[in-house]
């Protein structure tokens, strides 16, 4: 049972209200062996009401008489004080009904527990929408905010550059300042930043605005450092969702249909809607047709390193080659210049990230620098046997 009180200040008398079936009103006398209430003032807006020694509780000021406060009994060590509220509600009559209503939070930049989380959550299971909020709405956010906004969710925006016109063009709600997105109370934050600008974006947003539970996740070719950054940086209420859609504008541009989504749950809470607010965003990958894979971080990172690094740098070698279609091409070399033209469309600050922040990239790099010299070591060989046996029949025949 909730209870929450009203009193006078430096009076005993106290006027309860509890939330449950009866929603009864009562008057009781604190005993005289409890202390006082007691006021104390905080960044005008929060008060604290002292009940002993070792507790505190929180206090907010609402529409009620002049003197008059209320705060909710939550967590209190203070057996004495919780027992004598039991036994004065249960030996009371009640004294009328009334509507219970919980307190309303005045300070706006906290992180608030009161915050119409249950009216959200019943939002939730009638519509299974989301309202999703991208940071980094560069090429790729925008490319993954068509299919979101084309299955009905709601999308905010946020980036360094301003995007506000592609946006709107998608029906989404761009906000130039991170403090006014996140007073949105999104249910997912999704970062979608350049792997070397993360760190710092996730240092500047205003996390304390958002919902105490919000869903975090990712969309960064790398996996461990995300993952490692978000533990690091989100309160424990956060959810932690790692992904990585292994596509992007140019190989998904015909549909997402058999294309993997690599995805790991880090931090999913199991009480609420938190479960199934995480399925609903897995659940945009999955309508499309990808190929939904769950795998660890430190596997992702593993195989990618042989997979999109490996490509990414053959793809840059032959770009720097400058290679050109003929009228004569072969499937092999088509694909070869297939292979330049997705890599050519990827920023290199995307490519460097594929190697700074994966420790199995400079691996690769050495067996690719290993394996090319040995390739090497093999046609100057044999060409080295042929050029000194012509070098000895030659000299023979003299």
């Amino acid at each position: 049972m909730s209870i929450f009180f009203y009193a006078p200040l430096q009076s005993r008398m106290v006027v309860l209200s509890t939330c449950d079936d009866k929603n009864a009103q009562h008057i009781v006398n604190l005993p005289n062996n409890l202390p006082l209430l007691k006021r104390k003032q905080k960044k005008a807006l929060s008060l604290y009401l002292s009940l002993s020694p070792t507790f505190t509780a929180p206090l907010s000021i609402l529409r009620s008489p002049p003197g008059v406060f209320s705060a909710p009994v939550v967590g209190t060590k203070d057996t004495m004080f919780l027992n004598s509220l039991s036994s004065a509600i249960s030996s009371a009559p009640a004294a009328g009904r009334l509507r219970c209503r919980p307190p309303a939070i005045r300070a706006m930049d906290a992180a608030q527990p009161f915050d119409m989380e249950a009216q959200a959550s019943d939002h939730l299971d009638r519509r299974g929408r989301l309202k999703i909020a991208i940071i980094g709405f560069g090429n790729f956010g925008q490319f993954l905010a068509q299919t979101f906004a084309r299955q009905g969710h709601t999308l905010l925006a946020h980036s360094r550059t301003d995007h506000s016109a592609a946006a709107a063009s998608l029906g989404a709600s761009f906000f130039s300042d991170p403090n006014d997105l996140c007073e949105q109370h999104p249910d997912v934050v999704l970062v979608s930043t350049s792997i070397l600008s993360t760190a710092t974006v996730l240092r500047a947003l205003p996390i304390q605005r958002l919902r105490r539970n919000t869903l975090f996740a990712d969309v960064l070719s790398v996996k461990e450092f995300p993952k490692n950054l978000l533990l690091k940086h989100l309160p424990p209420d956060f959810d932690i969702l790692c992904t990585h859609p292994m596509f992007g504008p140019e190989s998904g541009k015909d549909g997402w249909a058999g294309l993997p989504l690599v995805y790991e749950k880090v931090r999913i809470g199991d009480y609420g809607d938190r479960a199934e607010r995480c399925k609903i965003f897995l659940d945009i990958f999955e309508r499309e047709g990808c190929r939904m894979v769950e795998m660890s971080c430190a596997e992702h990172d593993a195989s990618v390193a042989e997979t999109q690094f490996l490509t990414h740098t053959v793809g840059r070698l032959l770009s720097m080659l400058n290679l050109k279609s003929t009228q004569i091409d072969t499937k092999g070399y088509e694909a070869l210049l297939k292979l330049v033209q997705n890599t050519g469309s990827d920023s290199f600050e995307l490519y460097n990230g594929l190697f700074m922040y994966n420790k199995n990239s400079t691996e690769l790099l050495e067996r690719l620098d290993m394996a090319f010299d040995s390739l090497k070591k093999d046609l100057f060989g044999k060409l080295h046997d042929v050029l000194r046996k012509q070098l000895f029949e030659d000299s023979a025949e003299n």
